[in-house]
């Protein structure tokens, strides 16, 4: 709902907190303002056709009255206010009527009410549906409908301008109500969609995410295992550096494995699925990049390392997710931009992280093999990551011709170990 919406009185209760405006666009105030200008109209009128509109009666009696039509503008802010003031006017026309009609010129059959009386009634009875409203409501009514000197005339009168104004009033009161409550109601019901649509999502993943540790963690722990036997049967010492490498990044997949199961599952792996090495890595040395850009070095890519600040600070969370975009962009510049330079910049603050991973343009052929393998999805896949911990991630060319990674992560994630002590 738009902020005016909010701010409005319920129609039927007393308004509280900040005052609403008057009118919220030119159309309300036009229809807002009509009984004020026709009731100024018709005094405009009938005070020339008035038999002597020079008696003081009639002089204070279109003060009055005028007064009153001027008054209605606020009525949506002093509805008992305006209502008070009609039947303090028709209080005194019954004492002038009783004490000096002749002195006043003044019929019986004249109306006790002034004319602003029922856009008064009807104001009283669409914001003030209570007590005190309805007990002006029905003074005013017995005032003009002089129960004590009955009248087929005066009382058809009457009920004409003090009882049906208030019934309008009701009514309208009572439709904006039930419009008010449809509304809350159905924007009530698409957020609990939105909700449940959300956890239905949320639920998704943790299933997959489930099922894809128990079908790659069986098949890695395979290798790990048949890596493991290699190195120590094998007599060659090259196979059995190369088994022993083999094994150490199985084990390092597990990790990574069970890492990525735990951002899927909300964060959980900051508690639940760290090893003891991996907690002790992050405590002492915080967020290590040095590994990531020896092995694109190794491979012939100059990467350049650029860090500010104490990486020491950034959670365990925040550090891997760091961890992760680097390792993502470096293996996207080896498969996309053969030939490139990298250079890698961190910035770690008081509360945030800036990381910003940039390349040039390829200078050899990519090789349609190297590129066409993966699934596509990586920067997309960082992206989600990126925003589970709160942070932002953009991606793009850059201005001369190469690529830009850059995100902004919060320097500290509190994990679901932390949040429950």
């Amino acid at each position: 709902m738009s902020e005016a919406s909010t701010t409005a009185a319920v129609p039927g209760r007393p308004e509280a907190g900040p005052r609403p405006p008057l009118w919220r666009s030119s159309r309300e105030a036009f229809f807002y303002l009509v009984p004020t200008g026709v009731l100024l109209m018709l005094y405009a009128i009938a005070i020339p056709l008035d038999d002597d509109p020079g008696r003081p009666a009639t002089v204070v009696q279109f003060v009055v009255e005028i007064g009153l039509a001027l008054l209605l503008v606020l009525r949506r802010r002093l509805p008992l206010v305006i209502g008070g003031a009609c039947a303090a006017v028709s209080v005194v026309m019954l004492l002038a009527m009783t004490l000096a009609a002749d002195q006043l010129s003044l019929s019986h059959r004249d109306p006790w009410l002034p004319l602003a009386a029922p856009v008064a009634v009807y104001t009283v009875a669409l914001y003030r549906n209570d007590i005190a409203g309805w007990t002006l409501i029905a003074g005013l009514t017995v005032l003009v409908c002089r129960p004590w000197d009955p009248s087929a005339d005066v009382i058809s009168g009457g009920l004409l301008m003090a009882l049906v104004p208030a019934l309008l009033g009701l009514y309208i009161g009572a439709h904006r109500r039930l419009v008010h409550a449809l509304t809350d109601r159905a924007e009530r019901a698409e957020r609990e969609q939105h909700l449940l649509a959300e956890q239905a999502r949320a639920e998704e993943r943790v299933r997959l995410a489930e099922e894809m540790h128990d079908v790659v963690t069986h098949r890695v722990s395979l290798m790990v295992l048949h890596a493991g036997a290699l190195g120590m049967t094998a007599s060659d010492r090259s196979a059995r550096d190369a088994a022993e490498a083999l094994r150490v990044a199985g084990c390092q997949a597990l990790n990574e494995l069970r890492d990525l199961v735990g951002v899927l599952r909300n964060g959980e792996t900051d508690a639940d699925t760290m090893t003891e090495v991996d907690r002790s890595r992050n405590t002492e040395s915080g967020l290590d990049l040095s590994t990531l850009v020896a092995e694109s070095r190794a491979v012939g890519i100059p990467v350049d390392l650029r860090e500010v600040g104490n990486p020491e600070r950034t959670s365990p969370t925040v550090g891997r997710t760091a961890y992760r975009i680097v390792q993502e962009s470096l293996t996207n510049i080896r498969k996309h931009a053969p030939g490139a330079s990298a250079t890698v910049s961190v910035r770690y603050g008081g509360d945030r992280v800036q990381l910003t991973v940039r390349n040039t343009p390829s200078t050899t052929t990519v090789d349609s093999g190297l590129s066409s393998t993966g699934s596509g999805t990586g920067l997309l896949g960082l992206r989600q990551r990126v925003e589970l911990v709160g942070g932002t991630l953009h991606a793009g060319p850059s201005t001369d011709g190469g690529f830009e990674v850059d995100a902004i992560l919060p320097a500290y994630v509190p994990t679901r170990e932390k949040a429950q002590n």
